[in-house]
Formats: C-alpha cells, structure tokens, sequence
C-alpha cells in the first residue's frame, strides 16, 4: 500500500508534482528524461512514516549537508521520463530521508527508483535555502524552449539584459516574477560548479536562474508556484521571439511604465 494512501496532505503536494509533469511534457520542456523535480516534504512526514524501515540505502550524496539533518525529500526518478511521473509519480519517483549523518540517504517509500542522478546539487540548494530561513520547498530544472534559445546570444548573458528585456514585454512579467532572471554561464549539467554558481545567483535574489545552452533551475514555496514563474518568463520569451520572427523589434515597455507597474503594486524596482 501507498505511503500516500492515508495521509492526504502528502498525496495533494505529490499531486502537484504529477500535474507540473504533466505540463512541462506538453510543452516540450521536458524531453526523453529531461529535468528534474525535487521537493522538502519533511513538515508533511507523520511519526508513522519516521518510522518506516528503508527499502533502499544508505546511499552517499557526496557531501556533508548539515541544514538537511531529519529532512524528508519526494524526488523525481534518475532516466525517468515527466510524462510518465504525471501518471504515476510514485513509480517514477522516490521518497527519501536524510540520515543523521547528513551525508547519506535512504530511499522510503514507494519503490527503490533512485533519485535523479542531479540529487547533490538539488539538495545543496535546499540546504542553502533553510541555511538562509527560506519558506521555498521546492525546486525545478526544466529546458524552457524560448527561454534557452535566448542564452545562444552573449546579448542575452549579460546580468539583468534578459531580464529588462522580459519585463518589458508583458506588465504580467515583472508582477509575477519581481526577482528577474539570473544567468550562469554554461558549465557541465550535473556538476559541483554548476551547483555552487546556482546557489550564488539564488543568493544575489534571483528565484529563476538561466543555465546557459541548458535549461532553468526555479525554486519557490511549491512546485506549482516554481513552475508558474518559469511560465510566465518564458511567456514573455515568446512574445519577443513572435515579434522579431515578425521582422520586428519589439518596443517593450519603457523604464517610467515599468516604473508606474512598481509603485503600484509594491514590487521591487
């Protein structure tokens, strides 16, 4: 029987991971096993679960992650496809705890899927987020079509350029995403240097940070609300794409308008 069969608070969080999955495959961000979804499930987790036996483990993470002592993550499958976790998030994904050692794991429930092979860097970036008093609980790595096509351009790269460029396209932009865009340059997927210049532009106030030629790394309270930010970035994206493809450069919204837009809805300028 399911772990999520009696505690409905931890199938409505799991739901919203299989819903985003969902999304992100229609839209074609999410090819073949492309990108990865990992959540801190740990206020959810019942003594009844604490003190289930493990079924796979101890596993090493590769580092010492101190924040993460006791913590409980739902993590997507290592080679498992976002269309398959829509439709079965349990068997395509995996529940995890972090022994007190906070260097190793075990797997909990439902089945042994190993966790995505990106695991160290995801869990750096959680254990950086409770470091700092964070609320954010989850995070997204998803390949963004309009979004990483921008990151082809050194235009584009430049701190904060793509940023100004996606507010200015839509009011909706800057209201839903008031932190921006950061950029890391292209560095290999899956590494320690990746993980460690992620959570620098996480820590420069950014919740979505662009891998160069990749794909985008979000973080927010829950996996719904990283996927809408992502959304809406690359809704603008889109927008001035369809322009240019129209033989065009866009306008955009001028510095007073975006200015106004701040003022009166108390976002950051």
């Amino acid at each position: 029987m399911s772990v999520l069969s009696t505690r409905p608070a931890l199938k409505a969080e799991i739901d919203k991971v299989a819903e985003v999955a969902g999304y992100l495959w229609t839209k074609g961000w999410a090819e073949r096993n492309g990108g990865n979804i990992t959540v801190n499930i740990t206020e959810l987790v019942d003594d009844g679960m604490r003190a289930l036996p493990a079924i796979a483990g101890p596993f090493s993470i590769g580092t010492a992650l101190p924040e993460l002592k006791g913590c409980w993550f739902y993590c997507k499958g290592t080679q498992k496809r976002m269309r398959d976790l829509t439709r079965d998030p349990m068997g395509n994904g995996s529940i995890i705890r972090i022994l007190p050692d906070c260097a190793h794991y075990e797997i909990v429930a439902d089945a042994p899927v190993a966790p995505t092979s990106e695991l160290p860097s995801h869990l750096s970036v959680h254990n950086y987020l409770l470091a700092k008093g964070s609320l954010y609980r989850a995070s997204l790595h998803t390949h963004p079509i309009e979004l990483v096509a921008l990151t082809h351009s050194k235009q584009w790269m430049r701190k904060d350029a793509a940023t100004r460029m996606l507010w200015s396209m839509i009011p909706e932009t800057k209201a839903f995403c008031p932190r921006g865009l950061g950029m890391v340059p292209y560095m290999l997927p899956s590494s320690v240097e990746l993980a460690d210049a992620t959570i620098r532009a996480i820590d420069e106030d950014y919740d979505v940070v662009m891998w160069e030629k990749h794909g985008v790394f979000a973080v927010d309270t829950d996996i719904m609300s990283a996927f809408d930010q992502v959304d809406v970035l690359n809704k603008a994206a889109q927008i001035y794409i369809s322009a240019r493809s129209m033989g065009f450069e866009p306008e955009g919204m001028t510095d007073a308008q975006m200015k106004e837009l701040s003022d009166v809805f108390g976002l950051p300028k």
